[in-house]
């Protein structure tokens, strides 16, 4: 500054402010009138009740297919140690369901579980961005 002594300077520490503060909240939709439309990435990104809620319908779905596979491999997997403890001398019975007749349905079982996820996720991503 032209008329200023240098010792006299001050010394700006934050980012430059380049809008008014009023115009910084309507940029983030805090004020939803506006921008004359108010997405569902704002009030995640806010963390509002309404995003906290859309957040949690996507966990819940994730739950719901997680326990699904789960209760299918409990159903699949629990009964073999009564199986095999019911046939006394059936040593090569254990190692053809473990090592052959259970890798099938368990990567099936994983291929479905993946496929749910990302179409939870895909759905989502349609709500948030509007598509």
């Amino acid at each position: 500054m032209p008329g200023q002594d240098p010792a006299e300077r001050r010394v700006v520490t934050g980012p430059p402010r380049r809008t008014l503060p009023h115009a910084r909240l309507r940029s983030r939709g805090r004020y939803p009138h506006a921008s004359g439309y108010y997405r569902p990435r704002t009030e995640i990104d806010e963390q509002t009740t309404l995003g906290h809620t859309y957040v949690r319908s996507l966990m819940r779905s994730q739950l719901r297919a997680a326990l699904a596979v789960f209760a299918v491999l409990v159903l699949l997997v629990g009964p073999l140690p009564l199986l095999f403890a019911a046939i006394p001398d059936a040593h090569r019975l254990e190692w053809a369901v473990l090592g052959f007749c259970l890798y099938l349905p368990l990567v099936l079982l994983a291929r479905w579980y993946v496929r749910r996820a990302e179409r939870n996720e895909r759905d989502f991503v349609r709500l948030v961005e509007d598509r």
